[in-house]
């Protein structure tokens, strides 16, 4: 009984203090963590918002690795990253759905570029299909692409960050990642799946004292990248299709400032937080009203719906 009480005392103190801490970060911010000379491998990085988080990591002068299945696209974001700064840039082909040449492209990452301390999992694909309209293939290879592969990686680079207790893990996930989405089954459950394993893993982390491996967690609303081409938002003040240079740059301040969430944009928080408070049926509602029943009727994608 004594140990219940004082653990309760314990957990109110501190829930008052954190909230405290959260309330003065509104006015000042987080101080950024310097990253300089961090090995960064980012997946998909051949284009979209893996470019641009590729431009934004060489400008802070750390080593990017990048893996892409679009041999071309990489070299562009490789000529792009060494005019940003980056101090040295490695580009692989890699395809992130196949576990044994993520571990194989692994081996080759650490002999040439040494251990990666920042991992970013950005690699993601979307059927735009009606559940019972997608074929099993396109289903298993978004599921593989967008959660799976994040396994993998994690497999590959992981320990050597909990050996030296410092590294971060970032994964790109999606706001559909936490609420479902009419049209987007598959996907969904991709996303999900990604929010789940990296908010697991980095419970896993801090139970093992391995506080100084971080994780981010990136929820984003479509963003302007083609991967969504044609999808319209119903109310765009509210939920507006985002800049990819914005998000890149939002992203990224994340990692530097230790953010474990990062939703976009900020209505998501809010939007999120009375998914889980709703009575069923005004959530329904709620949807209806901000168009998550129609986001995807006038989607097109791009021609190879790879991010």
């Amino acid at each position: 009984m004594m140990n219940f009480f004082l653990e309760t005392i314990q957990v109110l103190l501190l829930s008052i203090w954190y909230n405290v801490e959260s309330f003065i970060h509104l006015f000042v911010p987080f101080k950024k963590k310097n990253i300089s000379g961090e090995v960064v491998l980012i997946t998909g990085a051949g284009s979209g918002i893996g470019r641009l988080m590729a431009q934004e990591f060489a400008a802070l002068d750390t080593v990017l690795v990048l893996w892409d299945i679009n041999q071309d696209g990489i070299k562009e974001t490789a000529r792009l990253a060494k005019q940003s700064g980056a101090k040295k840039v490695y580009s692989y082909l890699c395809d992130c759905s196949d576990r044994n040449e993520v571990y194989r492209m692994a081996d080759q990452v650490k002999r040439e570029a040494g251990d990666v301390s920042i991992l970013v999992n950005n690699a993601g694909i979307v059927t735009g299909k009606k559940f019972m309209d997608a074929p099993d293939s396109l289903i298993e290879k978004t599921v593989e692409v967008n959660s799976m592969a994040h396994f993998w990686t994690y497999k590959a680079f992981l320990p050597a960050m909990i050996a030296n207790n410092h590294g971060h893990l970032v994964s790109i996930a999606s706001s559909a990642g936490l609420i479902g989405v009419n049209g987007l089954a598959d996907y969904c459950a991709s996303k999900f799946a990604a929010v789940g394993f990296a908010e697991s893993v980095g419970l896993e982390l801090l139970a093992t004292g391995k506080d100084g491996v971080k994780t981010t967690i990136v929820c984003p609303y479509f963003i302007n990248t083609g991967m969504f081409d044609g999808c319209q938002t119903k109310w765009p003040t509210l939920l507006p299709i985002l800049d990819p240079q914005y998000v890149a740059k939002k992203i990224i301040n994340a990692v530097l400032t230790d953010q474990v969430y990062l939703l976009l944009p900020r209505s998501m928080y809010f939007i999120a937080a009375l998914k889980n408070i709703l009575p069923m049926k005004q959530g329904i509602v709620l949807g209806q009203y901000l168009g998550a029943f129609s986001l995807m009727d006038t989607f097109r994608g791009h021609s190879k719906k790879q991010e």
